[in-house]
């Protein structure tokens, strides 16, 4: 049987290619506090919703199917805690500021290698990440979140500094390529560069505890009226664009559904592959890199050290495929795994995700137990 299916997808000359959807999101037309709607949402799905890009938003928008419908909760809520992060959704660990810096703003640039904080709604040049190509400087002026939005729209988002080599390399690259930018004259009559990095701060969370960074708040939101306006509505005639209302307040709400579900029983892969199946769809399969991101978020609760994927190797023609029928055209393997040329005496091998350190894939024997990721849904 594995032979048959193998011949055909060698027959299958391009990869296909699966939008990665990570939640569905299910509308609640019932009027609700913002810790009832929580309550209602962990209860009977995943949690009120979390958004991560515009994508899901615009998802989140076609759920809400009563055109009578004006504010509904999501799950973003004000904790008592600033806290500097990168667009990615990865806390800042390391912090390289000026002299005197950080002030009073809430996003971060840089200047000769350092950073400096200054109002989001300043334009500037920015760096953006690119897989293929690296860092990518952007000629145009853009507030700090359009210049977030250009790049997760055209490159993968706003260049992140997690530490002193990657510092190094951005300032490299500034300098090396001798970009216009924008250049400012300080008082001691020296001309610097400011460009914007993914770099800013906040007191939002979301309700599921998501490091999800993306926000859509409407212009000259939040605003925190009469300070007590703590939690988060989509306004669905501005656009969905989002404000800061008291959490006291009863709207409709937005609950999601996590496409991917981490189960922490330990099983060897054909049984966890009969239990996905029983139980859910299948074992998950990772066809790009945005699915690969989801998957690296949802191993962070494993209590083994590798978690099974549907990831499967053939000693009859020594290739890997995934078990929903499609092709390993996106690869993630660590150094030395996923070669193809495995050691099929030993039994046969299929593919795990390393739940801690970079997240790459690994080969590992098939009766080896672990925990393992079901996807609840076809792709």
């Amino acid at each position: 049987m594995e032979q048959t299916l193998y011949l055909i997808l060698l027959l299958i000359a391009l990869c296909s290619v699966s939008e990665c959807v990570q939640r569905q999101y299910h509308f609640i037309n019932e009027r609700k506090n913002w810790t009832e709607a929580q309550r209602f949402c962990r209860e009977n799905y995943t949690d009120l919703a979390t958004v991560d890009n515009m994508n899901d938003m615009n998802e989140l928008k076609k759920s809400v199917n009563d055109g009578g419908v004006q504010y509904i909760w999501i799950g973003l809520k004000r904790t008592s805690v600033d806290k500097w992060q990168w667009s990615s959704g990865e806390p800042a660990l390391y912090l390289n500021w000026g002299p005197g810096q950080p002030e009073t703003s809430y996003c971060g640039l840089m200047s000769n290698g350092q950073w400096e904080d200054l109002p989001c709604s300043d334009n500037r040049h920015f760096i953006c990440n690119n897989t293929n190509t690296g860092l990518v400087f952007v000629d145009q002026m853009k507030n700090w979140r359009d210049a977030q939005s250009y790049c997760r729209q055209n490159h993968i988002d706003l260049v992140s500094v997690r530490n002193q080599n990657e510092n190094e390399q951005v300032k490299k690259f500034i300098d090396d390529n001798h970009l216009p930018g924008s250049w400012v004259w300080r008082s001691s009559n020296l001309k610097v560069l400011w460009i914007w990095i993914g770099l800013f701060r906040d007191s939002w969370q979301w309700s599921d505890q998501s490091n999800s960074s993306f926000r859509y708040w409407r212009s000259g939101e939040p605003d925190n009226g009469k300070g007590r306006e703590n939690c988060t509505i989509s306004n669905q005639l501005a656009r969905g664009q989002w404000a800061d209302f008291s959490c006291m307040n009863q709207y409709p709400f937005v609950c999601h559904e996590d496409k991917l579900i981490l189960i922490n029983e330990t099983l060897t892969w054909p049984e966890a592959l009969r239990y996905c199946r029983q139980n859910y769809t299948d074992l998950v399969s990772v066809h790009s890199e945005e699915m690969q991101e989801e998957v690296m978020n949802v191993v962070k609760g494993a209590s083994t050290e590798a978690v099974w994927l549907g990831l499967r190797h053939s000693c009859t023609v020594g290739l890997w495929f995934w078990v929903s029928g499609e092709t390993v055209c996106y690869q993630n393997w660590a150094p030395g795994n996923g070669t193809g040329d495995e050691d099929c005496e030993s039994g046969v091998r299929s593919g795990a995700v390393q739940s801690g350190g970079d997240q790459r894939w690994i080969s590992r024997p098939e009766h080896d137990k672990l925990n393992f990721i079901c996807s609840r849904s076809e792709e």
